[in-house]
């Protein structure tokens, strides 16, 4: 009979980019990667933490996401100062940002098509370009509505 490993899958992830795989870290990449392709902020990982019995500060969840992302298994979404979300669909790709709900979406990369980038500064290289557009409800548009045709003659 074989049994089944809960974290084999984390524990896997961890040893491929060199990360020690301590309770925490094999707590939080279980809660992030299992569900498949997702985007979490800090906050609301720290949230399923606690939800799921996994004792950790929310500072530590701040470390780990930011020890994934330099090992390569998030990438991190800043859409505006002091607002990141972690994605871990790492690649190549875009993002809708709903401004009301605050979610993302992703747009696959190949939907966008970039052009006329400007030099980088001497001595740098583009690494990556990251588009978000962001998406406000149709109906939260004060001018949208255009004027009724067919009124009274001037």
């Amino acid at each position: 009979m074989t049994g089944h490993r809960p974290y084999k899958r984390a524990l896997d992830r961890l040893h491929t980019v060199g990360l020690r795989p301590t309770r925490q870290r094999l707590g939080l990449a279980r809660l992030l990667f299992e569900a498949g392709d997702r985007h979490v902020t800090a906050e609301q990982l720290h949230g399923e933490a606690l939800g799921a019995n996994l004792r950790v500060s929310l500072a530590t969840v701040y470390n780990t996401l930011n020890q994934f992302t330099a090992a390569g298994l998030l990438r991190e979404v800043v859409v505006d100062a002091g607002r990141s979300y972690f994605d871990t669909n790492t690649t190549e790709h875009h993002h809708f940002f709903l401004e009301g709900s605050g979610r993302l979406e992703d747009i696959p990369g190949d939907h966008i098509v970039l052009g006329n980038l400007p030099p980088p500064p001497e001595g740098t290289r583009v690494a990556r370009v990251d588009v978000i557009v962001r998406l406000a409800p149709e109906d939260a548009r004060q001018d949208a509505k255009p004027a009724p045709h067919g009124g009274s003659a001037d």
